[in-house]
C-alpha cells in the first residue's frame, strides 16, 4: 500500500474524537468556582454586617490586608519596594478607626499613615525613595482608606459602635446602606458578566481591559437599577429614584475601579494580583470594584439623606 493510501487513516481515527470542553468561558472566568467563592464571601460579609458589626469590620480589614500584600508583592517583583510596615499598620488601623471614630478620625488616620511612610522611608537608603514613598501613599489611599468608607455608615448608625450584636437585635439603617452597596456591586459584576459574555462585541477600553464591553456595561446598569429600586423601597425605605441614583453611581464607580486595577496590572505586566481565590484571581481582583464603590455610595447616601 502506498503512502498516499495510508495518509487518510489518522484522519479517520480523529473523526470520532470529541473536542475537549473549555472550562473557561468567553469572559475569562471559571464560572462555577467564581460563583462559589463569590457567594461564600458575600454571605460572610453580610452575616457580619447584619449580626456582628465588629466582625464585619474585622472581615473588611482582613480583605484589605490581603489586598495590600498582593500589591506589595507585585510592586516588589517590578523593582519598587513599598515600605510595608507603616502601610500595613495603617491598613489594619483605618477600618477600625472609621468604625469607632467616624470620618474625621479616618482622615486623621490616613494623614498619620502617610507621615509614617515618609518617616520610615527617610531612615532607609535614598535609592528609589521617591517611587517607594509614592507607592506607599498610593496604596494607602487605594485600598484601606477607600474601603474604610464601608465602616462609616455603621459609626453613624445612631452613634452606636457596639462590640457585640446590634442592640435590641435591630439592624440600623447604616448597616442596610452598606448591604445595598454590596448588592449593587455584586449586581454590577453578575449582570455585566452575563450580558458581556453572551452579547459583548464593543470593548470599552481595549488597551486596558479587552473583555469589558459596552454591552456588558449596559447590562450592569440595567440589572443594578432593578436591584437598586427594589432595595431602595424594601430595605432603605426610600423613593424608587434613590435606587436608580445609587445603581448608576455604584456601577460607574465599580467599572472605574475595575479599569483602574486593570491599568495597574498591565503596567506591572501581570494578569492577576495572585491566585488565592479560585475563579477570581487575587483578593484585589475582587476588591477593585468595591474600593471605588464604598466612598461613592457613602457620598450618595449623604446627599439623599433627606429623601
Amino acid at each position: 500500500m502506498s503512502q498516499a493510501e495510508q495518509a487518510p487513516a489518522p484522519r479517520a481515527r480523529m473523526k470520532g474524537r470529541q473536542p475537549r470542553a473549555n472550562p473557561t468561558p468567553k469572559a475569562g472566568r471559571n464560572l462555577p468556582a467564581a460563583t462559589a467563592v463569590g457567594l461564600a464571601m458575600l454571605f460572610a460579609v453580610l452575616g457580619g454586617l447584619l449580626f456582628l458589626p465588629l466582625g464585619f469590620v474585622a472581615v473588611t480589614t482582613t480583605f484589605a490586608i490581603f489586598g495590600v500584600w498582593e500589591i506589595f508583592r507585585a510592586l516588589e517583583a517590578n523593582g519598587t519596594r513599598m515600605p510595608i510596615v507603616p502601610v500595613m499598620t495603617g491598613t489594619v488601623a483605618m477600618p477600625f478607626v472609621a468604625y469607632f471614630g467616624g470620618l474625621e478620625s479616618l482622615l486623621f488616620a490616613m494623614l498619620l499613615s502617610c507621615v509614617a511612610v515618609l518617616l520610615w522611608r527617610s531612615i532607609e537608603s535614598a535609592a528609589g525613595s521617591a517611587n517607594s514613598i509614592f507607592a506607599g501613599v498610593f496604596t494607602l489611599g487605594w485600598v484601606p482608606f477607600f474601603i474604610s468608607f464601608a465602616a462609616l455608615p455603621l459609626h453613624a448608625a445612631g452613634g452606636v459602635t457596639t462590640l457585640g450584636l446590634w442592640p435590641g437585635g435591630t439592624v440600623p439603617q447604616g448597616a442596610w446602606q452598606v448591604a445595598v452597596m454590596l448588592l449593587l456591586v455584586v449586581s454590577n459584576d453578575t449582570f455585566g458578566y452575563l450580558v458581556g459574555a453572551s452579547l459583548g462585541k464593543h470593548p470599552m477600553a481595549p488597551k486596558i481591559s479587552p473583555k469589558k464591553s459596552w454591552e456588558g456595561f449596559a447590562g450592569s446598569i440595567a440589572g443594578a437599577m432593578l436591584i437598586g429600586v427594589l432595595a431602595s423601597i424594601f430595605l432603605l425605605d426610600k423613593p424608587w429614584w434613590v435606587g436608580v441614583l445609587l445603581a448608576v453611581g455604584v456601577v460607574a464607580a465599580s467599572t472605574a475601579g475595575d479599569l483602574a486595577e486593570s491599568m495597574v496590572k498591565r503596567e506591572l505586566g501581570i494578569k492577576d494580583m495572585s491566585s488565592i481565590l479560585p475563579g477570581h484571581g487575587g483578593v484585589m481582583d475582587r476588591l477593585d470594584s468595591i474600593v471605588f464603590a464604598c466612598p461613592t455610595a457613602f457620598v450618595l447616601y449623604v446627599l439623599v439623606a433627606g429623601a
